[in-house]
């Protein structure tokens, strides 16, 4: 039958409440329509249709979000707080009578919208919970859990007493709850809206955003408690054995989720071949049981969002189940569901009506004023008193006031109001008060080879990613000569993308301790401590298991080159070489890194490119056993790959070989500073009267040439002599052997030089190492 005229539905009173609503729909329902040439007389026939009416809504909002985002951005306003925007945009628009046939349809009304904004953000609230680390929560410090516990609890205070300073003898009960949800609110902690703003921000894997990563979790986990007992608690005077069932039927859920679907998710990840995709038959079964526990929650009077996220809680986070969620389904759930979703909810606030009364503007305006700063500032104190900055803290106790989506619904537009200051203000804020760039890898000290005094010992960064970077980095390792004099530190950090999780883990093997260690990081992990032990106590490894997103992979580089004063970072290519020589893989992203770490890296750095040479064995035994090349055009790069390789050279096992590389027109007797440097650098190496050490076995040549082309015909002729070839990367070097070859370069993070060793074009199989002296910004 037809129904009648229904009202805007309201979405759900709380997320951890259910409410049920009736309306009289038109069945069988319209889905299809058959075009605009259904009716030609009047097109608009096809909105009494749901699909086309959904699809129009869709759009309208798209274009709406999307218009105003891209306006606002330049400005620091995120992309939630541009929905918001264009939900409260498209809240005047409804007074035209077209645009409010659109979603105010007589007969359909806006459930259908509401249907999909909640199944969306059902969703959305499951993979907030797959990549939620619940570890993250259990082995927090005191520090985190103390903030998280009593910033909630110090803003409910607060707005439980603003609430009872307020209450009127008059008021309606209707009203005393609505003002007591509000301010209760307004004081919860949300872990999946900081992680995003976290992220957005791009701070989440620094000392602030761990912090305030642990501390909304603990947060969050204190709410979700805290909110069940308030709700049973309301009605237990009412029914208590309503009460009683519900605890009985939620801990069976608990139970089953524990007990039953994480071990045959565990299962799942045991028949997942290692590093192979899992199957689809498993991820749409995945899907299915989450939106059955939504279904079972909403069954038992409980919010379908509460069943979907305890499931994604259980979801074991990481490769392989959770990360295959997360990439097939978080881009078009963030970016179409949760964007309808928002638009949608704030379409919905009635400015009109709040503003009309002045008894509920001033309540609201204080309560929201005061619970924010009772957030605030216990998050300010508590981190100030445990050493960080003044600014730091401040945009800490922002961070942690951050706000996300409500679902309250006669408080709603001033919820909404209170929401959009908060998520359009504090990014702008924490922007302002914390910038990472601006002076985090800022070194004013020489850390480098060059200047490392000749008893100092050696500090080192060695990165791997997979196992196969191993071999070659410890082989380079050895090749330093460490001594009792001068031994070396080095730390091993294994990097891994962040995938499945909205918290990055940094784990520090102390004591060669791996208890919670994966399979895949022992295997990169343990060669360097089996390095350590076969080192005679020369060498010395801390190693560290690094969890991260790609974006940010740089800055936990540089933030351990920086706090433990290292004066190398060794980084490998991105390439990987076949056993017999051939190309094998190429990976974009680790590319990417080696980049921007050459640019904000606080020490010098070296690239390590491993053409697949099996590592040959240095035999103690055996003098010279060891070929090393170096080839030395000039500049403070080569100076510093000289260094190096003097150091190298002290070990009797290494052979040396120096190669000077002359353009014939720098013969004149034009001396610059940079040439006069060049020449002291190579005067014991030309000598060789033992400077360097005794044994020393180190060989000089000098090389004339003309032009770029001679240039490449002498790399080619060099690849297959040595072992190793250590070259500069040249960084702001402009030499006449090296015109017009700049064009040719594929990795211009190589430099001219290091680019023709790692061509594919060369047939070698010889290593290669790349090496930038420290940018020292001023």
């Amino acid at each position: 039958m037809a129904g009648a005229s229904t009202p805007p539905s309201p979405l759900p009173f709380l997320l951890y409440e259910n409410e049920t609503y009736e309306y009289c729909i038109v069945l069988p329902p319209k889905v299809n329509s058959a075009g605009i040439w259904e009716n030609v007389t009047s097109p608009s026939v096809i909105f009494s249709y749901s699909l086309p009416l959904l699809e129009m809504q869709v759009v309208l909002t798209f274009v709406i979000t999307h218009v105003i985002y891209t306006i606002l951005r330049p400005l620091g306003i995120t992309l939630f707080a541009s929905q918001m925007f264009a939900g409260i945009t498209m809240s005047p628009m409804m007074k035209i009578e077209s645009f409010r046939s659109i979603f105010f349809n007589e007969e359909l009304g806006i459930e259908i919208i509401d249907t999909v904004s909640v199944f969306g953000f059902t969703f959305f609230l499951f993979l907030t919970g797959v990549k939620m680390d619940m570890k993250l929560a259990l082995r927090t410090t005191k520090r985190s859990v103390g903030i998280g516990v009593v910033s909630l609890l110090s803003s409910i205070s607060v707005g439980v007493a603003i609430n009872e300073t307020f209450k009127q003898p008059n008021e309606t009960e209707q009203v005393k709850t609505e003002r007591l949800i509000g301010t209760v609110i307004e004081a919860l902690t949300s872990f999946s809206v900081i992680a995003c703003l976290l992220a957005e921000l791009k701070i989440l894997n620094t000392e602030l955003g761990r912090l305030a990563l642990t501390s909304s979790a603990v947060g969050d986990l204190s709410t979700m408690f805290l909110v069940h007992v308030m709700s049973l608690s309301r009605n237990f005077t009412a029914s208590p054995l309503l009460v009683i069932e519900r605890v009985v039927i939620m801990f069976c859920f608990i139970t089953l989720i524990i007990f039953v679907f994480r071990p045959l998710m565990h299962w799942v990840i045991k028949r997942t071949p290692d590093g192979g995709p899992v199957a689809e038959v498993y991820i749409t079964a995945t899907m299915m049981v989450a939106f059955g526990c939504a279904v079972f929650t909403h069954w038992t009077d409980q919010s379908p969002l509460i069943g979907a996220f305890l499931f994604g809680l259980a979801v074991p986070d990481g490769p392989p189940l959770g990360s295959a969620l997360i990439d097939k389904f978080e881009c078009f759930i963030n970016a179409f569901f949760l964007s309808i979703y928002v638009a949608a909810s704030t379409l919905r606030a009635n400015f009109g009506n709040m503003l009309s009364d002045p008894s509920d503007v001033k309540f609201f305006t204080f309560a929201f004023s005061m619970t924010f700063l009772a957030k605030l500032i216990p998050c300010c104190i508590g981190s100030f008193l445990n050493f960080m900055p003044f600014r730091d803290s401040l945009a800490f106790g922002l961070i942690m006031s951050s706000k996300g989506i409500v679902l309250s619904e006669t408080v709603f537009t001033a919820m909404v109001i209170a929401i959009l200051v908060n998520a359009t203000i504090i990014p702008i804020l924490v922007r302002f008060l914390y910038d990472p760039d601006s002076r985090k890898y800022a070194a004013y000290e020489q850390r480098n080879l060059m200047h490392l005094k000749p008893d100092a010992e050696l500090r080192i960064l060695a990165c791997v990613h997979t196992s196969h970077n191993v071999p070659a980095m410890i082989n380079l390792l050895d090749l330093t000569c460490p001594t009792r004099e001068s031994p070396n530190v080095v730390y091993a950090i294994h990097l891994i993308e962040l995938m499945a999780r909205n918290s990055p883990v940094f784990i520090a093997h102390h004591n060669h301790e791996f208890s919670n260690t994966s399979t895949r990081s022992l295997e990169n992990i343990i060669p360097f401590y089996q390095y350590e032990g076969n080192s005679w106590g020369l060498v010395t490894v801390n190693a560290f298991t690094v969890i991260t997103p790609r974006k940010l992979m740089h800055e936990d580089i540089c933030t351990m080159a920086l706090d433990k004063q290292t004066s190398f970072i060794i980084l490998p290519f991105h390439r990987k070489w076949s056993i017999d020589g051939s190309l094998e893989e190429e990976n974009n992203v680790v590319r990417n890194l080696n980049c921007t770490v050459l640019d904000q890296a606080p020490c010098s750095v070296g690239i390590l490119i491993d053409r697949g040479r099996r590592q040959k064995p240095m035999k103690l035994s055996s003098p010279s056993s060891y070929s090393i090349g170096m080839l030395f055009l000039g500049g403070k790069d080569d100076r510093e790959a000289l260094t190096l390789a003097k150091r190298m050279a002290r070990d009797p096992r290494v052979k040396l070989t120096v190669t000077r590389l002359i353009a014939y027109q720098d013969c004149s007797n034009v001396v610059d500073w940079d040439t006069v440097l060049d020449t002291e650098m190579l005067k014991d190496v030309k000598q060789n009267n033992g400077v360097l050490g005794n044994g020393c076995d180190i060989t000089y040549v000098e090389e004339m040439l003309h032009c770029g082309s001679q240039t490449i015909k002498l790399v080619r002729s060099i690849a297959n002599d040595y072992d190793l070839i250590i070259v500069g990367r040249h960084y702001g070097v402009e030499s006449v052997l090296l015109a017009g070859l700049s064009e040719w370069s594929e990795f211009p993070e190589l430099g001219i030089v290091g680019d023709l060793f790692a061509s594919t074009d060369l047939n070698s199989r010889v290593s290669i190492l790349v090496v930038q002296q420290q940018i020292v910004k001023m």
